[in-house]
């Protein structure tokens, strides 16, 4: 057996308007609609790559939160929002624009982050990639480099 790829990534959330808005509106991601009904109240995403690369599961205001620290479980998903980092100042002022906090921004030697967290909490990593992979194929470990402050 052999991963091909990261195909796709199903979040609950608890109001799905909110989070749909989020996703189409603030970050720009196709959403992807169809005559079906659902079993349950969902909304699909894709840039285009494939059918879908997100999924949102609305699961309504009761649910539990997701507990800080430390803890079992998704920490983080990445997007690459661009190509370098005028692409990423982009996103800074985007961001910006709606209101978004950055909760941090990283130099990952391999690529340029930001980190913000949508409106149930889940951290996204906003990334342009800033080595040639042939560069980090060549030397692996540069992937686990040092993480440094990112000044754009």
């Amino acid at each position: 057996m052999r991963i091909h790829e990261l195909g796709h990534l199903v979040l609950y959330v608890r109001d799905l308007e909110r989070s749909r808005r989020f996703y189409r509106d603030v970050l720009g991601w196709n959403e992807i609609r169809g005559e079906v009904p659902l079993p349950v109240p969902a909304a699909a995403f894709s840039s285009g790559r494939t059918h879908h690369e997100l999924l949102l599961i609305e699961v309504g205001p009761a649910a539990a939160p997701m507990p800080p620290g430390h803890r079992v479980g998704l920490y983080h998903f990445g997007l690459k929002v661009g190509d370098d980092d005028d692409d990423l100042r982009e996103v800074v002022r985007h961001l910006t624009e709606h209101g978004v906090q950055i909760q941090g921004a990283s130099d990952h030697t391999v690529t340029h982050s930001l980190y913000i967290a949508d409106p149930d909490g889940h951290e996204i990593e906003l990334y342009v990639d800033v080595m040639a992979t042939e560069e980090w194929l060549a030397d692996p470990s540069v992937v686990f480099a040092p993480i440094r402050p990112l000044r754009l």
